[in-house]
């Protein structure tokens, strides 16, 4: 008898009232695709001398692969890196208001560019300008669709006519960002010439006093959010640029980068600098994010003198570069909650995480620890509690660490590679586990853990288990 025989065809697994449950789950066609794939797997494994599934498990099979394939590209993960504002991960989480407000603004028309009081058309702008004049000082707020984005559009609003384009910042601030993006490619594609003034670790007012000329647009600070020198160094205070900026008529700006509208010294955080001390400080204009430690969507947010703003707001770029309802509505949801600071650590995601205790942590670190030497139990791993030091991450603060606490799996097996495949098995769960291998160990620092979210954390590990037992037994995995 042929043994292809036995493989079922097309036709006669579409038959069967389980495919057809899936027909109308998914549709036909990535149904017959499935099927196609999973028949062609069948003959490769005759082929290679193996047994053919029986055909309960092909469909058991079919069926995986199709749920497997519907999953979303960007999907929720643990991020247990210890990284708190990680970029590649999302950045900040929004809050139960902002995410509220949000589908609110997805569901319904809204009033985005209508002004209710006369009927009329509005600025979408007015929807959160109030409010980020309330906590800034400024005169005027704009909103674009990043800080990138606000750094660009007030550069090609203020610094790219013909005569005046030179923009004179230090050199120490001229920053790379992340993804190799630097200051210094924004302000040329802008149309703006950059002047670089004083040294790596030392500018003083007169290496910016020496360079100012006719040709000269603004005077700019970049806040090195995401890097620091230390030992002998000078910077410019924001009050001694400003006031030489407008002894030459010209306007000062300040890039704040991360941006935090409340002193974060109150829960025990190092201090940041915040729009408002700049525009206090004499800064015309402060160019800041909003899904870093503002803890909202992400935005680029530029606040300050009310004739700059409309300048910059009058540029056709503006268009290009703004932001639709979604963002405003969870803007103006988390910017609302900055009127209740008692209740902030409450209320918004991203600071109630940076200001975890440690202790709290580590009672988290010790629940979870049981379950988690029972799914590796059989494997040559250890699992303890260990102390640990976050980040805050996305450019800010970037030498300061916040006490935490995790756990730490180490390998007992000499055979290299274990800690790679069991941290490769907790990224492929259904909610992927993100942890960080350092020193021999894969790390799983806690600190944006919530503990509503530990039962989910554990569940889990059964997906877990089952995983790494797989690759038991085809190789050692540990």
């Amino acid at each position: 008898m042929n043994p292809y025989a036995q493989i079922p065809s097309v036709s006669r697994l579409l038959e069967q009232a389980e495919l057809s449950k899936l027909i109308d789950t998914f549709g036909h066609q990535w149904v017959i695709q499935a099927v196609r794939q999973r028949l062609d797997l069948a003959r490769q494994a005759l082929q290679a001398g193996k047994a053919i599934p029986a055909q309960t498990q092909l469909i058991a099979d079919i069926s995986q692969a199709l749920q497997q394939q519907a999953l979303p590209n960007l999907r929720p993960v643990f991020n247990l890196t210890g990284t708190v504002l990680h970029t590649n991960l999302g950045r900040a989480p929004l809050p139960e208001a902002a995410i509220e407000a949000m589908i609110e603004a997805a569901r319904h028309p809204c009033a985005l560019e209508y002004d209710l009081a006369s009927g009329g058309r509005g600025d979408r702008d007015d929807l959160v300008e109030s409010l980020l004049c309330e906590f800034t000082g400024a005169e005027a707020a704009t909103v674009v669709n990043n800080n990138a984005a606000a750094v660009f559009l007030t550069l090609n609003s203020l610094a790219s006519t013909k005569g005046k384009r030179q923009v004179i910042v230090s050199r120490g601030e001229l920053v790379e960002i992340g993804g190799a993006f630097r200051v210094p490619d924004i302000m040329s594609r802008s149309g703006a010439k950059l002047v670089e003034v004083g040294t790596t670790n030392r500018t003083h007012l007169r290496d910016f006093s020496g360079a100012i000329n006719p040709k000269t647009a603004m005077l700019m600070k970049v806040h090195t959010s995401n890097y620091a020198i230390e030992g002998f160094t000078h910077a410019v205070a924001e009050n001694e640029l400003a006031e030489l900026a407008h002894q030459h008529d010209l306007p000062f700006v300040v890039d704040l980068g991360s941006g935090t509208l409340t002193n974060l010294e109150r829960w025990g955080l190092p201090h940041e600098p915040t729009p408002r001390e700049s525009i206090e400080a004499g800064a015309d204009l402060v160019t800041f994010s909003g899904d870093k430690l503002l803890g909202g969507p992400q935005a680029g947010l530029v606040v300050g003198s009310k004739e700059l703003v409309s300048r910059i707001k009058k540029n056709p770029l503006k268009r290009a570069l703004r932001v639709g309802k979604i963002t405003l509505a969870a803007l103006e949801a988390v910017l609302r909650l900055y009127r209740n600071p008692d209740n902030l650590a409450q209320n918004l995601a991203a600071l109630q995480q940076l200001a975890r205790p440690q202790g709290e942590i580590l009672l988290a670190a010790h629940r979870l620890l049981p379950a988690l030497q029972q799914a590796l139990s059989n494997l040559p791993l250890t699992v303890e509690v260990v102390t640990l030091n976050s980040q805050i991450g996305s450019g800010s603060l970037p030498v300061e660490r916040l006490a935490s606490a995790g756990l730490a799996i180490r390998s007992d097996s000499k055979k290299s590679g274990g800690l790679n495949r069991l941290e490769s098995a907790l990224r492929q769960l259904d909610k992927p586990i993100i942890g960080r291998i350092d020193k021999g160990a894969l790390l799983l620092d806690l600190r944006c853990l919530a503990e509503a979210d530990e039962a989910v954390f554990l569940q889990q590990l059964n997906g877990l288990t089952s995983r790494l037992h797989q690759l038991n037994t085809t190789e050692t995995p540990c």
